[in-house]
């Protein structure tokens, strides 16, 4: 995709557009048109690099369509491309270059800064920006694209109110993350291919995410509804996909190869998977597609840092101080809330204790084919303990001193009582199981035997 001829646009404008040349201010061009304008930039570069905020604002409807070899160029003056609430614009055959400023721009959109609602992105190469190269906004789509180079994210979906029904189809999305914002700010959970915070019903489907620094694609906190198929991840510094306290996704016909080793070799005490499942699970009391269950099938895996890990830390729930998603409650009942999971004597009842959690539940991993070779991975993977890894496994609850999920609990239900199931895989290599508690390692026979049955009809050569 990314620096092909699929992404030039047409030679000519199409009829009743407004041509805008590469000389020509596009910003008083917009501003003087009415809603509903389509605009065909000409060829050649197109400079918005008068200051901060020389920002295109499209009005409601508009269509902005380059010409062959069409650019926008901020000139890192510029802090965003397009901006404001203007609805149902589409924005195609653009490259959209060089907005922000390096290594300073977090957390800022360059296309669709306002993630404004019904934008249509499509055919387009969004590079060397700082910040994301594209925010997302509900109803909004990005296609068949480039995006690629940008400072902190490629993808961004993010509003105060959440984020619904946006898709991800068939992009390239590379090489982002290259102000590498987890050095910046350690711990931040801001870096990576593509961003997801708050978003019902997205679909991720036929992208090519690989050599992102951080994940790959990222959905982070009260997500649902999410498919992520026919996707290739490759090489990916950390997980390809992190879904974390989030619901009901369907995982499926992907293909995954070394992602994780950057971060697999360099991490101690915890493995590197290439799907990694924290605090997240299938409820039928949360909106969206995939009601009650995180499906992951007929996918391939080969030479990554490890496999799957379904995870889930005792002591982070809404009201709990180990909860880094300050501010957020669960979705499945709406009167548990934020302060009554806090208050330690409504703790101690069963309904708000049980709704205050996100559980790692009614995770069904089947179907799917595992190719696991050290020496093909390398960087010290034959001689990690924690190379290699599918798991299913939390830890000793041990904080707050209020928590109803000290010691085992929690070690106890991911493992027998909240319908995680694992069975029909094909696995060949030296595959590691971990289960029940963080560093439990067990057996191929001891993962499928009693007390913990999984991986029912599966085969490892």
């Amino acid at each position: 995709m990314c620096g092909t001829s699929d992404l030039d646009g047409p030679a000519t404008p199409p009829a009743g557009a407004v041509v805008v040349q590469p000389e020509q201010d596009l910003l008083d061009v917009t501003n003087a048109a009415p809603a509903g304008t389509t605009f065909w930039l000409a060829p050649g570069v197109h400079s918005l690099s008068s200051g901060q905020y020389a920002n295109v604002r499209p009005k409601d409807d508009m269509v902005f369509i380059g010409g062959p070899g069409a650019i926008i160029d901020g000139g890192h003056k510029a802090q965003y491309a397009f901006v404001g609430d203007g609805k149902n614009v589409t924005i195609s055959f653009l490259t959209i270059r060089n907005f922000g400023w390096p290594g300073s721009t977090g957390q800022e959109g360059v296309v669709n800064h306002d993630a404004a609602q019904g934008w249509n992105m499509h055919h387009l190469t969004v590079s060397d920006n700082s910040g994301a190269g594209v925010f997302l906004g509900n109803d909004n789509v990005i296609a068949d694209s480039c995006i690629a180079s940008n400072g902190q994210y490629g993808i961004s979906a993010y509003r105060v109110d959440g984020v619904r029904n946006v898709k991800v189809l068939r992009n390239e999305i590379t090489d982002n993350n290259t102000d590498d914002w987890e050095t910046r700010i350690p711990g931040c959970g801001c870096s990576g291919g593509a961003k997801f915070w708050e978003v019902e019903n997205a679909e991720i489907v036929g992208n090519n995410v690989h050599r992102n620094k951080g994940a790959g694609l990222w959905a982070d906190t009260n997500n649902t509804g999410f498919t992520f198929e026919n996707n290739h991840f490759a090489a990916n510094d950390d997980e390809a996909i992190f879904y974390e306290i989030s619901y009901n996704a369907a995982i499926r016909n992907n293909t995954f190869v070394r992602n994780g080793i950057t971060k697999g070799r360099s991490t101690d005490g915890f493995p590197t998977p290439a799907i990694y499942l924290s605090e997240s699970g299938g409820d039928t009391r949360a909106p969206g597609p995939h009601r009650g269950v995180i499906d992951i099938t007929g996918n391939v895996f080969e030479d990554n840092w490890g496999g799957i890990v379904a995870w889930e830390n005792p002591d982070r729930f809404a009201g709990s101080p180990a909860n880094s998603s300050t501010g957020y409650s669960t979705l499945v009942n709406d009167d548990v809330t934020l302060s009554h999971c806090s208050e330690e004597s409504l703790m101690a009842t069963t309904d708000y204790s049980d709704d205050c959690r996100w559980k790692t539940q009614n995770v069904h991993v089947h179907d799917n084919t595992f190719k696991f070779n050290p020496e093909a991975v390398g960087d010290g993977c034959a001689n990690n303990e924690l190379c290699g890894i599918n798991g299913l496994f939390s830890n000793w609850g041990s904080y707050p001193s209020w928590s109803p999920w000290k010691g085992d609990v929690v070690n106890d239900a991911i493992t027998f009582n909240q319908n995680n199931r694992w069975e029909n895989n094909t696995y060949s290599g030296p595959w590691r199981f971990m289960i029940h508690q963080l560093g439990d390692e067990v057996t191929w026979s001891q993962w499928r035997s009693a007390p913990y049955n999984q991986d029912a009809n599966s085969t490892l050569n």
